[in-house]
């Protein structure tokens, strides 16, 4: 069961009403909002690390993490240069929706990114033309339920994907912005 959020509450008590305003929007239904929240793991280049075919360490991991059980990605084409055959697992996924999406917004902003080391900040070409924000981490472990494994290739990375109903870049960054998401802010020159 999900529990309130308290990024959710404040999206619609101050943040809504003030991207209203700043965005010149009269419908509160045009408002940009986080639709859907997507975490990814490949696992080719993991399991070819570990010249292995047990995945169930980045299952648990992805579990833990998201707070629900991923769905593991099969090839559908078998391509010999990459040594990849058909029905062979290459990836784990899971989609956060409404209040789970923005708990774990919420997390990712307050929480992950203070733990990443020598953190500057999330660049702003992270935006597709569509207004939906994609992010990568080279560990897993700075997810505070991500398991700090016994042996360091096991270290897998993680990426995350925010999809917002907002039609451009522009939207979707003031939508981020609202929320406090650490991007870099630009240099002023005087």
């Amino acid at each position: 069961m999900i529990t309130d959020s308290r990024l959710y509450d404040a999206y619609m008590t101050e943040v809504r009403p003030q991207l209203m305003k700043d965005l010149g929007i009269t419908n509160a239904m045009e408002v940009p909002r986080v639709e859907k929240v997507v975490i990814n793991v490949g696992m080719g280049s993991y399991l070819r690390k570990l010249n292995s075919k047990d995945y169930s360490f980045v299952l648990d991991n992805i579990t833990n993490i998201a707070g629900q059980k991923p769905v593991v990605q099969k090839a559908k084409l078998s391509v010999s240069n990459f040594k990849l055959r058909e029905g062979q697992p290459v990836g784990v996924s899971v989609t956060l929706r409404k209040k789970a999406a923005y708990n774990f917004l919420d997390k990712l902003i307050n929480i992950v990114y203070p733990r990443v080391r020598d953190f500057r900040g999330v660049r702003s070409v992270c935006f597709d033309k569509f207004g939906n924000c994609s992010v990568g981490f080279k560990d897993h472990t700075v997810f505070p339920e991500g398991k700090l494994p016994e042996d360091s290739r096991k270290i897998h990375g993680v990426q995350v994907t925010i999809v917002t109903s907002a039609t451009d870049k522009d939207g979707a960054k003031a939508l981020l912005d609202a929320f406090s998401f650490p991007f870099i802010k630009p240099v002023t020159q005087a």
